[in-house]
């Protein structure tokens, strides 16, 4: 099992700073709900310097294009959607195929106090994977949230992302997305991966980064790093090295 480094540990300190900080202003702000249609249906698209899931590049350390589509009711906070990105790393594991495809599910709404919650299916499918172990999962997931600041876990009813025997691996992560003010937003992230009966891929994962929409497109840049060094691609690269990545994407 791997441990968070000196770095994860300063990021979980920054993190739950800014929960605190969220927690004090969401006591002195009270937002007026703006009146919202009961159905509604958005797409999205991206262009990304580096596709990176949980800490881990899935193009080799190059960009990727990414694309979704999203419903949600909004009187039962029920919603569905779907996404795609272009891969590497199925066929640098000695299968084929280029999509990653994500189907998902769910329900989310208000606990009370100020605190939200969200549960849900997510499965992920790589069309024509044929790896040994299929690279196909599907995970189950609830989130608490206040404020800024969120709590999430997820639990893979499968096995995990081509892994052999990783049936019931888990994924625990908390996040704080703070307005800075003049459209600003700062992301910061930490998570902890364990992948059943697979303890050498067991990692940390943690990102620092900045996001503002500038109306045309929302621009995004971030420090993503890991504690592993287990993830290597063909050409020997550490797919979860440290670095920086750039998104442009657009919601409409």
């Amino acid at each position: 099992m791997s441990y968070p480094s000196k770095r994860s540990a300063l990021s979980i300190a920054v993190l739950f700073a800014c929960i605190a900080a969220g927690q004090a202003q969401a006591q002195e702000a009270a937002a007026t709900p703006e009146a919202k249609p009961d159905n509604e249906i958005s797409f999205n698209a991206a262009v990304t310097s580096d596709y990176r899931y949980r800490g881990i590049s899935q193009t080799r350390l190059k960009p990727a294009l990414q694309g979704g589509a999203d419903w949600v009711n909004n009187p039962t906070g029920f919603y569905a959607g779907t996404w795609l990105s272009t891969i590497k790393w199925v066929k640098d594991g000695g299968g084929d195929g280029s999509v990653e495809w994500d189907v998902y599910a769910g329900k989310r709404g208000d606990i009370g106090s100020g605190f939200t919650y969200d549960v849900g299916g997510l499965g992920y499918i790589y069309p024509s994977n044929s790896l040994s172990t299929s690279a196909n999962t599907f995970e189950l997931y609830g989130q608490v949230g206040f404020g800024p600041a969120t709590l999430k876990y997820s639990h893979s009813l499968t096995n995990l992302f081509g892994f052999a025997d990783s049936k019931n691996s888990q994924y625990l992560d908390a996040s704080v997305n703070q307005e800075l003010g003049g459209g600003f937003i700062l992301n910061l992230h930490v998570g902890h991966q364990k992948v059943k009966n697979n303890g050498s891929a067991d990692y940390t994962d943690w990102k620092v980064g900045v996001t503002k929409d500038f109306g045309v497109a929302t621009v995004s840049l971030a420090y993503v790093d890991t504690n592993t060094e287990a993830y290597v691609a063909p050409n020997g690269k550490n797919l979860g090295k440290s670095g920086a990545v750039l998104t442009l994407s657009k919601t409409f």
